[in-house]
């Protein structure tokens, strides 16, 4: 029987490719008011980000707010930023690909420079690759036997968005020097047109009280809708969240020694969510007359199924870059962070904070790192769209020139199934096989065997072999005998 294949055409995005890049960004300080820099805090936002043939170009601009003291020993603050771009090639990089960038801001350095202070900022970009991309379903396989099964076949569609947050309250504090926040999603569920985003912002000022530093924490949930045109059925989406800029306005409160604070936080998000299509598709095929040579395609795919959220307590010695003894008196711990890297189901890394301390009439501080390792258990799938946010960090001497922290860390986790459907998308004819002459004939199976394998050892279809061996159940043990009946011609 001669061969005669037909295929369904389509089409649907795949993520195809993600793209990791660095680039340094140096902003200058004067160093003429500048006693000693404290603490730093970089904020950096995407501003664009755009493909090209064989590379991506993306831009943004970077915030560095330092604290530092003056000649008298008071705390200062003051703000500059720079707007960077930069690229990363990749030679499969096209104008028509969609790409979403995170930037972050892996580390700081500070450089004197004659009478300036240099800040060099490494800033990491994650550049997730998109592409639109042709489906072809075989539809029509005649003269072969084709084993043929409902599968479900996904699509990408991405979504991106800005919103902002307000919140007011009152800090027991003269002065706000320096605000810093992370953000987690907790939820996010797209449906008729848009996109709706829960989850926490975790800020944190370092404050003046009576002429010292000190530092409060603040928990800030929200919720965000921002457009996504093409959502029509409920879905649950990957989200990642960042703060594009953080407005704290500070009434004071002379008579009460308060602070009046109001908080504007620019956020920007960017997320991705699949549809899904069942269709008949062609897993495996044979015939009873020849060998086939079949071309197989795969797709892949890793929808969102729930948005898990983690807290966990993390405490013990701490690494500190200065050396600390009993003549330092703690008094802020800011700018929490962790830096962390995920190992399965693992999440792993190191909490970071800036200490401040008065040793001697002076405020100084130091960098100090708590290791931690946490396991995200429950989770059914892949862990995607990792964030984790510290909330609020304590830090004391357990004995002279040891150091322990204890903080409390947030980790937001997409939890996303791993659906890879491979199926036939050509048959060729190869060689003739050797037809067995013999009008019936006994076969002896393996243990575990299907009916389509069972089916495809003989050459017979799935039909023919229960119409003729109707007590036979699947799989098989491997002690039946097959009976096998040929017309003869």
């Amino acid at each position: 029987m001669s061969l005669s294949t037909q295929c369904a055409t389509g089409a649907y995005t795949g993520c195809v490719s993600v793209i990791k890049s660095q680039s340094i960004v140096e902003i200058r300080f004067s160093g003429q008011e500048i006693g000693e820099i404290i603490a730093v805090y970089p904020q950096v936002s995407l501003a664009q980000c755009e493909a090209s043939n064989g590379r991506v170009n993306y831009g943004g601009r970077l915030i560095c707010t330092v604290v530092y003291t003056d000649a008298d020993n008071k705390l200062c603050r003051m703000q500059k930023g720079a707007e960077f771009n930069h690229f990363a090639d990749d030679g499969n990089l096209a104008p028509a690909n969609i790409v979403q960038c995170a930037l972050s801001c892996e580390r700081t350095q500070i450089k004197r420079d004659g009478s300036s202070y240099l800040i060099a900022a490494v800033i990491g970009a994650q550049i997730d690759v998109f592409s639109r991309c042709e489906r072809n379903v075989l539809s029509v396989s005649d003269g072969a036997v084709a084993l043929t099964e409902n599968r479900k076949l996904y699509s990408a569609a991405t979504f991106s968005g800005e919103s902002e947050v307000e919140d007011e309250f009152d800090c027991n504090a003269e002065d706000v020097l320096l605000p810093s926040a992370e953000v987690i999603v907790t939820d996010c569920t797209v449906r008729s047109g848009m996109a709706e985003i829960n989850g926490e912002i975790y800020l944190s000022l370092l404050a003046i009280r009576d002429k010292k530093p000190v530092c409060f924490d603040r928990i800030i949930p929200f919720k965000s809708e921002i457009a996504c045109e093409d959502a029509l059925l409920a879905r649950k989406a990957g989200c990642r969240a960042e703060i594009k800029e953080i407005s704290i306005n500070a009434g004071v409160n002379e008579e009460k020694g308060k602070c009046g604070i109001e908080a504007v936080i620019s956020l920007a998000f960017s997320g991705v969510y699949y549809d899904e299509e069942e269709t008949p598709v062609v897993l495996d095929a044979f015939s009873p007359d020849s060998e086939l040579k079949l071309t197989f395609f795969e797709e892949k795919a890793t929808p969102c199924t729930e948005i898990k959220v983690f807290s966990e307590r993390v405490s013990g010695l701490c690494a500190t870059k200065a050396r600390l003894d009993y003549t330092c008196a703690f008094t802020a711990a800011a700018l929490p962070k962790a830096e962390f890297m995920c190992t399965g189901n693992e999440v792993e890394g190191s909490i970071s904070a800036t200490l401040l301390y008065e040793q001697n009439g002076e405020t100084r501080s130091t960098e100090v790192d708590l290791p931690f390792a946490v396991q995200l258990n429950g989770l059914n799938g892949t862990p995607e769209n990792i964030s984790v946010a510290v909330c609020g960090v304590n830090i004391r001497q357990r004995a002279e020139g040891e150091c322990e922290a204890e903080a409390v860390l947030k980790i937001s986790v997409a939890d996303c199934e791993e659906r890879n459907v491979s199926y036939v998308t050509g048959i060729e004819e190869a060689e003739k096989l050797n037809v067995e002459k013999s009008v019936i004939s006994v076969f002896v199976p393996s243990a575990g065997d299907s009916l389509w394998n069972t089916a495809k050892k003989l050459c017979q279809s799935p039909e023919e072999i229960t119409s003729t061996n109707p007590d036979l159940e699947f799989p098989l043990t491997g002690k039946e005998r097959i009976l096998v009946y040929r017309t003869k011609h």
